[in-house]
Order: C-alpha cells, then structure tokens, then sequence
C-alpha cells in the first residue's frame, strides 16, 4: 500500500510514518503542504491512498482535495482526512467533501495502518 501522508507539522509526519512504516507492506511518502502534496500527485508515483491534515497554512485538506480532483489521473484517489476537529457538523462536512473518512488527531499510532486498510476495505 502507497499512502502520501500530508501535514504541515513535521513531528506528525514523523509519527505517522515511523507508524506505518513498521508494516512492511506499507510505503509511505510525505508532504508538507497541499501544495508539495499536489506536486507528487501530478507526477507519475504510486499512491493507493492520501492522509490529507485539514487545517494548513496557504492550501488547507478541502482545498487540495478539491484540486486534487480535477488531476484525471488521481480523480478517484481515495483520501482520509485526520483532524483534531471532531464536531459531528465539521465530519459530515469533511466526508461530504469526498473523503472516504475521517481519522481524528491525536490518532494511535499502533493501529493507524489497520484503520486505513479498514477504511480502504468498506469502501
């Protein structure tokens, strides 16, 4: 599984991927921003699934997703937003965005990968 993590705080980014990389069937790729984020998804790599933070400085998780579905290529990538943000207003807001989830900060970093294959596997 490709996952492209995307936060701008470095030490989540770190967690996140020093988590899911104990999965040997996992690759994971980071950015940190919506922009750098847009940057790997318009090139040719492999990515199964986008961990997109919601709140951002310049482009924000809604606004790269938004972009990230007029890429025809990445059009039907599935993303999980993860969000401290937890009012059940704001997550049927985030899943009515396109987002095949949500996955709340501070997230367990022992079960971070089987919530997103979980996630990948109801969908």
């Amino acid at each position: 599984m490709h996952v492209l993590h995307v936060d701008d705080e470095s030490d989540i980014r770190e967690v996140a991927a020093l988590a899911l990389e104990m999965d040997p069937d996992v690759n994971v790729r980071s950015a940190a921003s919506g922009g750098e984020a847009l940057g790997v998804l318009e090139s040719n790599t492999q990515i199964d699934v986008i961990l997109l933070d919601v709140m951002m400085p310049e482009l924000d998780g809604p606004g790269t997703l938004e972009r990230l579905r007029t890429i025809p290529a990445r059009a039907d990538t599935p993303v999980i937003f993860m969000t401290a943000r937890a009012q059940s207003h704001e997550l049927e807001r985030f899943l009515g965005l396109g987002a095949l989830a949500v996955i709340l900060k501070p997230f367990d970093p022992m079960t971070l990968g089987q919530q997103i294959r979980d996630h990948l596997a109801s969908a």
